[in-house]
C-alpha cells in the first residue's frame, strides 16, 4: 500500500465509525445534549475532565461553551478539570493520582452540576473516581467512552447518560468523540438561543 492508499484508507475507515455511530448514538446525543441544556438553564455549569487526548478535548469543549460554538452568543459556565497542570501534579503527589479530578469536584462541584467525563478506552481510575464524586455532589454525569470501558460503565447511574463509542481503534473513537461534542454544542445552542 503506498502513502496515497494509506491515507485514503485511514479517511474511509472514519467515515465507516462515524457513520455507524451516528446511528447508534443519536439518541445518547440528544437525551445528553436535553440534561446539559436543563442544567445551564439553571444557572448551572459543566466540569468536564479526561486524561491524555481526552483531556484535551474537555479543554476544548468548556472553552466553546464558555466563548462560542459557531456563533456570538453569551458565554455558558464550564470548567475543565483537565487544564489546570499545576492542580493535577499537586492532588497526583499529595494524594493520589486517581483523585486528580474527584478532588476538584469536591471542592467545584454543585448539586445540579454536569460532569462531562471522557475516556478513549479502558478504565480510567481518574475517571471512575470523578464519576463517585459527581454522584456524592448530587450531579449527573454524561460519559463519553470508547471500548473496555466496563469499571466506567459499572459507576454510572440510572439517571446518567453513556455515549460509548465500541471500537478498538483509539483514533477512530477520538474522532467520533470530537463529533459528539460538536453535536453536543449545535444542540445545546440551538436548544439555548434557538435558530440564527
Amino acid at each position: 500500500m503506498d502513502y496515497h492508499q494509506r491515507v485514503a484508507q485511514n479517511f474511509s475507515n472514519s467515515i465507516a465509525t462515524t457513520q455507524g455511530a451516528a446511528a447508534n448514538l443519536t439518541p445518547a446525543i440528544v437525551s445528553a445534549s436535553e440534561i446539559m441544556t436543563t442544567a445551564l438553564l439553571q444557572g448551572k455549569k459543566i466540569l468536564c475532565c479526561g486524561t491524555g487526548g481526552s483531556g484535551g478535548f474537555s479543554q476544548y469543549f468548556a472553552c466553546t461553551l464558555l466563548s462560542r460554538y459557531e456563533r456570538e452568543r453569551p458565554g455558558l459556565p464550564a470548567i475543565s478539570l483537565s487544564a489546570d497542570s499545576q492542580t493535577l501534579s499537586t492532588i497526583a503527589t499529595e494524594h493520589t493520582f486517581k483523585e486528580i479530578f474527584a478532588k476538584q469536584i469536591k471542592v467545584l462541584g454543585a448539586e445540579g452540576d454536569i460532569l462531562l467525563s471522557l475516556s478513549g478506552g479502558g478504565s480510567s481510575r481518574p475517571i471512575v473516581e470523578a464519576i463517585v464524586a459527581a454522584h456524592d455532589k448530587d450531579m449527573r454525569v454524561i460519559a463519553l467512552t470508547g471500548p473496555d470501558s466496563d469499571s466506567i460503565t459499572d459507576t454510572l447511574d440510572n439517571s446518567d447518560v453513556q455515549i460509548g463509542v465500541p471500537v478498538q481503534s483509539a483514533p477512530r473513537v477520538q474522532e467520533v468523540h470530537l463529533l459528539v461534542l460538536h453535536s453536543l454544542c449545535d444542540l445545546i445552542d440551538l436548544q439555548i438561543f434557538g435558530e440564527e
